[in-house]
């Protein structure tokens, strides 16, 4: 049986998860207003420099390889902007699933605390009983797990093809601007 202790210390831990997942999400959120002040301003700045640099253009050819010499460092400058992104969303989600998990790994110890404690004051002969119950939390374990497995080894390859679709376009305007010059 739970006592009054216990249910209060389970309370208080969930609180102080809740604070801190409530913590790690402002934290994002922060990050996230950082990136995007610091490239709107480096974006203004881009838009200024490049502004003067078209009207101090003497012809159309130098305008085209004004405007070719742009393409590119755009391109650069998209990806590690997506990237920091990425890398604030996945920081941010790895916080909640260590929590999550930590949480699910206590809770699962608890219920087979529960259940072994049961199982010793168990009457003569539900042995069985206790067995298919153990097997019961034991198979709900094992799905648990391959499931985060499963999510484990989709994330890795969402990441590898964020990653490759990232070069590919970087790569592509290197190529586009060198043939335009």
């Amino acid at each position: 049986m739970l006592t009054a202790e216990q249910v209060m210390a389970s309370h208080k831990a969930n609180v102080e998860t809740l604070f801190g997942l409530t913590t790690k999400a402002f934290e994002g959120v922060e990050k996230l207003v950082e990136l995007n002040v610091t490239a709107s301003r480096a974006a203004l700045e881009e838009v200024s420099n490049h502004t003067k640099s078209v009207l101090s253009v003497k012809d159309a050819q130098e305008l085209l390889a004004l405007q070719a010499g742009l393409l590119q460092p755009l391109a650069e400058k998209t990806a590690a902007y997506s990237r920091h992104l990425y890398d604030i969303a996945t920081g941010t989600s790895s916080e909640f699933t260590k929590a999550f998990e930590g949480q699910a790994a206590e809770a699962q110890a608890k219920f087979m605390g529960a259940v072994d404690n049961v199982a010793k004051n168990a009457p003569a002969g539900s042995e069985a009983a206790v067995a298919v119950m153990k097997g019961a939390v034991a198979a709900a374990n094992n799905a648990f797990e391959s499931v985060q497995k499963a999510v484990k080894q989709a994330s890795d390859v969402a990441e590898a093809n964020f990653n490759a679709a990232a070069s590919t376009a970087v790569n592509a305007a290197k190529t586009t601007t060198a043939k335009k010059r």
